[in-house]
C-alpha cells in the first residue's frame, strides 16, 4: 500500500513538471506576439471573448475517447469495492453467544448439537470451528493445523477480487497520462502545421488535455483508498478468527462433565 501511495505522489509531480514546462512555452509565445497584440486593437477586442461556463459533463466529454476506458475502470472499482465491502461485513458479523453455546455443547459431550450449530451459521468463524469439532478426539496439534488450513481458505475468499482495486489504482493514472500526452502531441502538431500562436486557443487546448490525467489520478486515488480500507476490514475479521480459534482450543482442553 505504501508503494501505491508513493507511485501516485510521483505521478502528481510529473504532471506538475509537465504543466510548468507548458507554461514556460506559453510565456515565450506571449512575448513573441505581444507587439502584434498591442498594435492591433481590433484583435485585442476579439480575444476578449465572454467567459464560458462549462459543466462537469462537458469537461469529461472534452477528454476524448480515452475517457471511455477511464469510465469503465471507475465503474469496475465501485462495483468490486461494494461487492467486497458487503462480503467482508457479512463475514465479520459474529454472535457474541456463539462460542458460549459451543462451549456448553462441547463440555457436556453433545458434539452433534455443536456441529449442527456451526453448520447453520454462515460465517468464517463458524466454518473454522466446525472443522475443529470434526477433529475432536485427535491431538490438539492436529486439530489446530486443520483449523489453520480452513482459516487460510477463508482469507483467500475474503481477499478475492481485491487485487482488481490494486490494478485499477495503478492503471488509471497511466491511462490518464497517455491521454494527456497524446492530446499535447496533437496540439503542438496543429501549431506546427498552421503556424497559429493564439494564446486563448493554446491555453484552452492545454486544460482540456489535462482532463484525462486528473481523471486518471482521481480514479487511482479512490481505488487505492478503497483497497486500503478493505484490507483494514479483512485484518479485523482475521483477528476475530484467530481469537475464536484460540478460545475453541481452550474449550477442548477443559474437563467434560
Amino acid at each position: 500500500m505504501q508503494l501505491h501511495a508513493e507511485r501516485l505522489i510521483g505521478e502528481l509531480f510529473i504532471i506538475k513538471h509537465l504543466f510548468k514546462r507548458t507554461l514556460m512555452l506559453l510565456e515565450f509565445l506571449q512575448i513573441n506576439t505581444v507587439g502584434q497584440a498591442l498594435g492591433d486593437t481590433s484583435s485585442v477586442t476579439a480575444l476578449q471573448a465572454p467567459s464560458k461556463v462549462m459543466h462537469l459533463w462537458d469537461i469529461l466529454q472534452s477528454g476524448g475517447t480515452l475517457m471511455i476506458p477511464l469510465g469503465l475502470l471507475f465503474v469496475l472499482a465501485l462495483f468490486f469495492f461494494f461487492e467486497r465491502h458487503i462480503a467482508i461485513r457479512k463475514a465479520g458479523r459474529i454472535d457474541s453467544n456463539f462460542l458460549l453455546i459451543i462451549r456448553d455443547h462441547i463440555v457436556s459431550g453433545n458434539i452433534v448439537a455443536a456441529r449442527s450449530m456451526t453448520r447453520n451459521t454462515d460465517n468464517p468463524v463458524a466454518r473454522i470451528i466446525d472443522k475443529g469439532i470434526q477433529r475432536v478426539g485427535k491431538p490438539i496439534d492436529a486439530i489446530e493445523r486443520s483449523m489453520e488450513n480452513i482459516a487460510r481458505l477463508e482469507m483467500y475468499k475474503l481477499e478475492r477480487n481485491l487485487s482488481v482495486l490494486s490494478v485499477i489504482s495503478r492503471a488509471a493514472p497511466i491511462f490518464g497520462f497517455v491521454g494527456t500526452l497524446a492530446g499535447l502531441m496533437q496540439l503542438f502538431f496543429d501549431i506546427n502545421s498552421t503556424g497559429e500562436f493564439v494564446l486563448n486557443t493554446i491555453a484552452g487546448g492545454l486544460y482540456v488535455k489535462l482532463v484525462t490525467s486528473i481523471s486518471g489520478l482521481l480514479i487511482g486515488l479512490v481505488s487505492f483508498l478503497g483497497y486500503s480500507f478493505l484490507h483494514t476490514q479483512i485484518d479485523k475479521v482475521a483477528n476475530k478468527m484467530e481469537v475464536a480459534a484460540a478460545d475453541f482450543l481452550d474449550i477442548l482442553q477443559e474437563p467434560t462433565q
